[in-house]
């Protein structure tokens, strides 16, 4: 049985949904999944499906080859075409904080995360222990201001080589240039709390227990040059008062790092975001 999730966006008009769902008919296709929106302020039409094949003869390029001249031209979509054959692969970006990077191990050793690991990669080498205990790669890169470019250079090759699909940064404690966004826009996920820009600094948590704030959360997001600025994927927040300490702050906040991390990890693998100027939608 073949598999095909079809992701398509163009601006909206009638006859979209019965034009695609045909055209998957005629191809002898059966749909397991649809769902669509559409951007009532920006007249976009979004719509994800998922449809299996059980022709033998069935070949995904020529499926695209033959959507690509009919409807997408049609419609002026544009679209993607992924099979479920194919994992995605993703590599890790990590420094010294361990918390997300020991979560989403667990959680794709478990097969829980529907991807590849190839490697991780690091600009200390504290980490690697946690890389050899899960039997994966793990390279050490430094990163100081001198040596920025090469270290990237050294990223963007491996990247390359290893044919990664997109990026997650674990707590990767370095500012990503525009050379590697450039190369994965919209495939660059990162983390971090909620607090941002109120609450900049290295110390976040402690601004916030000064501030007596009532709400904290966490954020995953794809990176883009303006920092901390992407297209949201993922967002959680919990609930503190007067009595938690800040250290209650700091393992609460972890806490919700880990669990949205995964999730945005989990929604882009999964081929479940869109992203239309700087905005994302979420399929369940």
């Amino acid at each position: 049985m073949n598999k095909i999730t079809i992701l398509i966006h163009c601006k909206d008009r009638p006859k979209i949904i019965a034009s695609v769902t045909s055209f998957i008919a005629e191809q002898g296709g059966n749909i397991v999944y649809i769902d669509q929106h559409v951007d009532r302020e920006q007249d976009i039409f979004f719509m994800r499906l998922e449809s299996e094949f059980s022709s033998e003869s069935f070949s995904t390029e020529h499926f695209k080859s033959v959507f690509e001249t009919g409807l997408a031209k049609t419609f002026e979509m544009k679209w993607r075409i992924y099979s479920s054959e194919k994992k995605p692969k993703m590599a890790l970006f990590v420094s010294k904080y361990d918390h997300c990077l020991y979560d989403l191990l667990g959680r794709y050793n478990s097969g829980e995360l529907n991807l590849e690991i190839p490697f991780i990669i690091s600009n200390h080498l504290d980490l690697k222990p946690i890389a050899d205990s899960f039997n994966i790669p793990f390279y050490h890169i430094p990163v100081t201001k001198e040596l920025k470019d090469e270290a990237e250079n050294q990223q963007l090759e491996l990247l390359e080589n290893h044919r990664i699909d997109f990026i997650v940064l674990a707590r990767y404690m370095q500012i990503v240039s525009g050379k590697l966004i450039d190369q994965y826009p919209n495939k660059i996920i990162n983390i971090h709390h909620s607090f941002l820009p109120a609450f900049v600094g290295a110390k976040p948590y402690h601004s916030a227990f000064k501030r007596g704030v009532k709400i904290i959360g966490a954020t995953s997001h794809y990176v883009t040059e303006e920092l901390d600025a992407g297209p949201i994927i993922e967002q959680d927040v919990t609930r503190v008062s007067h009595s938690h300490a800040i250290s209650d702050l700091i393992a609460k906040g972890r806490d919700l790092e880990k669990i949205v991390l995964a999730n945005a990890v989990k929604l882009h693998a999964n081929r479940k975001v869109m992203v239309f100027n700087n905005k994302t939608v979420i399929f369940s």
